[in-house]
């Protein structure tokens, strides 16, 4: 029964863990099991201590809150992360397929306009060569 250790220290109260120390009021009371904090007529959360007497319930729900958005923020930019690694690595694999081909097309064009300049030069020695009797 945790009632038996009220007005003695928090140590002796928490021993039992089904214990709830409310520093305030230095009564020690069976912890509320089917609520997750306990009411504000049973104890203050600022007086409250449950497991440790060094933690109050108020710095223990603060440091919990930070450390599980932390935990949040942690998997959302690990997530994001490992994202734009996958996306970068399937740049980097398409990217020399692209290049390739983009160097091959502009290959092909330069020797096109290449023959096609060939071509014309040629008519034109011809037609000199014609005009001057040449052939």
């Amino acid at each position: 029964d945790c009632h038996q250790y009220t007005n003695r220290s928090c140590e002796e109260c928490l021993k039992n863990v089904t214990c709830l120390w409310c520093a305030s009021s230095r009564r020690c009371v069976e912890y509320p099991v089917r609520r997750v904090l306990p009411p504000a007529d049973l104890c203050e959360l600022r007086s409250a201590r449950w497991g440790v007497c060094w933690v109050n319930f108020e710095a223990l729900i603060i440091a919990m809150s930070v450390v599980g958005g932390t935990i949040l923020i942690m998997l959302g930019v690990c997530c994001c992360c490992c994202c734009c690694k996958k996306k970068s690595k399937k740049q980097v694999s398409e990217g020399p397929d692209k290049d390739d081909e983009r160097a091959a097309r502009e290959r092909e064009k330069r020797r096109v306009r290449q023959e096609e300049r060939r071509a014309e030069m040629k008519s034109r020695h011809d037609e000199i060569r014609r005009k001057y009797g040449t052939v």
